[in-house]
């Protein structure tokens, strides 16, 4: 972005242009933040599992990225019983999951929604990522 000196009416404003100057220099400080995707199961034990995608979200958040998490979102206004409801909350996970540099799955078991969720990321080929117990990184075979 070019600063210029002068305001919109031409004058030369000082006050302004240091200001902006400033603004500038700092944004440029500011490091990447990669936007991932937590992909973590929502059904079953729904209360345990939204204080995991918390915990997922923060250790995200902790490694230098921007988590989204979708489950913790719809759920707010979408009903997960509802079929057609359900449905319309994958689509949109699958539409904001392609906004993201990568996705990252946690978790012990892989729900239907999440194998939906990876194998888009996949055909998309977007990076997916694993982590296991203590959020180490796995294998897809693991």
């Amino acid at each position: 972005m070019s600063i210029n000196k002068y305001n919109a009416e031409g004058y030369y404003d000082p006050t302004a242009y240091e200001a902006l100057s400033r603004i500038e220099r700092e944004s440029k400080k500011m490091p990447f933040r990669p936007l991932v995707y937590i992909c973590s199961p929502y059904s079953g034990d729904v209360e345990k599992n939204v204080k995991k995608a918390r915990e997922h979200c923060r250790f995200a958040l902790n490694s230098g990225c921007i988590p989204i998490a979708m489950h913790l979102l719809l759920p707010q206004f979408m009903d997960d019983n509802n079929p057609k409801e359900r449905d319309l909350a994958l689509f949109i996970d699958l539409v904001i999951m392609g906004k993201c540099q990568e996705v990252w799955v946690f978790g012990d078991r892989i729900s239907d929604g999440m194998a939906i969720e990876i194998a888009k990321a996949k055909k998309r080929g977007q990076g997916v990522k694993y982590f296991g117990f203590n959020y180490k990184e796995v294998s897809e075979d693991a």
